[in-house]
């Protein structure tokens, strides 16, 4: 079997870095199987040409989205960059598990949260990157929700792509923050890695502590890991049979 670690890409280095690091530990997590990283776009390598490679070794392919949100990229994007390899390659196996977010990872949050050193009169500013999938934005706050219950601290979820028009978003929910009691404001990036997006709201946060993204947290591993363990659909194994 392999592993196909898929990430969205950006332009910004770090977040190339970021993953690449998340797959070596899964590497180091799953050295009995192979594992490689291909993006979206806007990185190389591309998904189609990983599994271009992957099919030469007529392996079942266990593709991990490396998403935080279900939205556009993981319903339609990548199904059909999947579809595209079986057309070219009739004997690959190849199924996709669920994104990397529903595995929750409130645990990594919260270690975020005391690592940027958080105190129980906090208030935590929760931001993700935002989609035209309510679905996916719904699932984030979610997370929020569960966040505040783990730590016992009030959080707020902002978007980075939906702050609203001199950041009205972001403001109202500072300012729910401070009515629920917050003295301070810890910024959480609901973010594998720093980036234009997550430095977007963090310069609207000029006097709050601000934790690191989620990067290869031990809990984002093990999540990985966990993912590509799941037996892949009797679907998939019937239609390569």
């Amino acid at each position: 079997m392999s592993v196909l670690l898929v990430a969205h890409g950006s332009r910004d280095p770090r977040f190339a870095a970021t993953v690449t690091g998340i797959r070596d530990a899964v590497r180091r997590g799953r050295p009995d199987v192979r594992v490689e990283l291909a993006y979206l776009d806007l990185n190389a390598p591309l998904v189609g040409d990983v599994l271009d490679d992957l099919a030469v070794d007529v392996e079942p392919v266990t593709v991990v989205p490396l998403l935080l949100g279900d939205g556009y990229h993981s319903r339609f994007d990548l199904p059909v960059l999947l579809d595209a390899a079986r057309r070219r390659h009739p004997a690959l196996t190849v199924a996709q598990t669920p994104v990397l977010g529903s595995a929750g990872l409130v645990d990594a949050l919260a270690d975020r949260l005391r690592e940027a050193g958080a105190g129980a009169e906090a208030g935590v500013l929760m931001y993700a990157v935002g989609s035209s999938d309510e679905r996916s934005d719904d699932a984030a706050r979610r997370r929020g929700a569960e966040l505040a219950d783990l730590a016992g601290v009030p959080v707020e979820v902002v978007f980075a792509t939906k702050l609203g028009e001199d950041a009205v978003e972001l403001d109202a929910a500072l300012t729910r923050l401070r009515r629920a009691g917050a003295r301070r404001v810890v910024g959480l990036p609901y973010f594998l890695s720093p980036g234009l997006l997550t430095e977007r709201v963090e310069r609207l946060l000029p006097d709050a502590l601000v934790a690191q993204p989620l990067a290869d947290h031990p809990a984002v591993i093990s999540a990985i890991v966990d993912l590509a363990a799941q037996p892949l659909p009797p679907s998939i194994l019937a239609r390569s049979g």
